[in-house]
């Protein structure tokens, strides 16, 4: 007697569903903005209490904040929070999103490596590379804002 083999039925791209926002990102892409225009202001006015390494500090926080707010929207984490971490999860969740100011973003890293307690490494950077940092941040909060399809308050 003859058995008929019936195939498993495949699973498509379609029967993907997607996965609930986590619960806070609104918070978080308010901090990355406020982040972002405390940055800004800060570097306008040239306080001295705003140092490079500061400044530095408040746009990475800024990139930090607008990038989990992404991710979390579309209920997602990165495994870590180096930029390396951060932009890999953004390429895995919004690919090409990221492919103007990709390298930008990883090569922040450079200035603080603080993960390993045992060799950790700060280089705070010039005063002459801020605004460029700046730049990048609000570029990125545009990638930010197209992918989550929120308008900016």
């Amino acid at each position: 007697m003859e058995t008929a083999f019936k195939s498993p039925s495949l699973v498509g791209f379609g029967d993907i569903k997607p996965m609930p926002a986590i619960t806070g990102w609104e918070e978080f892409l308010q901090e990355g903005d406020a982040y972002l225009k405390t940055g800004h202001g800060a570097y306008a006015k040239s306080r001295a209490a705003f140092t490079p390494e500061i400044l530095y500090n408040i746009i990475a926080m800024a990139i930090e904040k607008l990038v989990m707010a992404t991710l979390m929207k579309q209920g997602q984490l990165p495994y870590n929070h180096t930029m390396y971490d951060l932009v890999e999860a953004m390429d895995d969740v919004f690919p090409e999103s990221l492919v103007d100011i990709r390298e930008d973003l990883l090569n922040l890293d450079k200035y603080q490596e603080i993960c390993d307690i045992d060799h950790y490494n700060i280089i705070p950077p010039d005063s002459t590379e801020i605004p460029g940092m700046l730049n990048l941040a609000s570029q990125l909060q545009d990638v930010v804002y197209g992918q989550i399809g929120e308008v900016r308050v």
